[in-house]
């Protein structure tokens, strides 16, 4: 895929891979615009290159993914170093919610799921990935995507009160 090409998918999945982004950086928008600019950059400088085994949203949702849990690493290491310096206590901001993306009843509800069930969800249902999709995003097997998908919506029924359909 050319430069040009590159900078039309990105421009296409502009939308859906911010929102995205900012699910990943557990709503903090300057983060997620970071991390969504840092991405494009890695994308279009060649460090993350498509390799067509996937759909290019699938390809760039990952690159977010890992883009920002490189940040939070490279963050948490430089908290931790800067508590050793000074001996102070390591504390975590925490960011605020995005209230005009979800409740709060079901903010709490996917608070309570595990990590890797909450991406699954929020790729399946949130950017309309399939879960084979979701599973290469997030670089686990495709069954371990489905035991996460079934699991998160099992979890999430039971914790909102809802039964099957």
């Amino acid at each position: 895929m050319d430069r040009e090409e590159l900078e039309g998918e990105l421009e296409k999945l502009h939308k859906a891979s911010y929102a995205w982004s900012l699910s990943c950086c557990r709503g903090d928008r300057e983060e997620a615009e970071d991390v969504l600019q840092e991405s494009y950059l890695k994308t279009l400088d060649g460090r993350a290159r498509f390799a067509g085994g996937s759909s290019f949203k699938t390809f760039l949702f990952g690159v977010v993914r890992r883009t920002a849990a490189e940040r939070r690493r490279r963050a948490w290491l430089h908290r931790v170093s800067l508590a050793t310096w000074s001996r102070g206590p390591v504390g975590e901001p925490h960011p605020p919610r995005d209230a005009e993306v979800r409740s709060a009843r079901l903010e709490g509800a996917l608070a309570r799921l595990s990590a890797r069930q909450r991406e699954t969800l929020d790729l399946v249902f949130g950017h309309d990935l399939t879960i084979e999709e979701a599973a290469r995003a997030l670089g686990i097997s495709t069954g371990s995507a489905r035991q996460h998908y079934d699991r998160g919506k099992k979890r999430l029924r039971k914790t909102l009160g809802e039964s099957p359909p």
